[in-house]
């Protein structure tokens, strides 16, 4: 994976969060349940990027967890970046000390334009977009079950 599992499982959350009406709050057992992340876990991640302000948050019977911005203003990277930092992206990919373009690892070159590409995709890349995918990628899914259903109706 390009990031870690803490970003894994917020960039999930908030793809669920932004598929939730406005104003509305999700409950942290709930997004865990459905996304199928520990909840403990997505918790203690949610609690962190309400204190960086990327989430607002409501205790109660009706609270939970709300994004802060539209999810068209947050990309994969704020979201990478909040919880990982870029730093990963900097390093040698063969692991070397110093590695930089007047001291290349047999691996620079290569390494330097697919992180470009790499940061590019997070930066350009919103949430918005995720969750867009997301639904379109689920009514393709449901295409192929409706054909079935009308075509065992026509059979009786």
């Amino acid at each position: 994976m390009i990031y870690s599992r803490s970003a894994e499982y917020a960039i999930r959350a908030f793809v669920h969060l932004a598929r939730v009406a406005d104003g509305r709050f999700a409950m942290v057992k709930q997004i865990a349940q459905q996304e199928q992340i520990p909840a403990h876990f997505l918790a203690k991640i949610l609690q962190q990027l309400a204190r960086k302000g990327f989430l607002r948050s409501s205790k109660g019977p009706t609270g939970g967890f709300t994004l802060r911005l539209p999810p068209e203003k947050i990309s994969l990277k704020d979201i990478v970046d909040a919880l990982d930092g870029m730093s990963e992206y900097q390093k040698c990919a063969s692991g070397l000390a110093e590695c930089n373009d007047d001291m290349p690892c047999g691996m620079h070159d290569s390494w330097k334009a697919l992180r470009s590409r790499i940061i590019e995709y997070l930066e350009r890349t919103t949430i918005a977009d995720v969750a867009r995918a997301l639904e379109e990628k689920q009514r393709q899914l449901e295409k192929p079950r409706r054909g079935r259903r009308s075509a065992s109706r026509s059979k009786k």
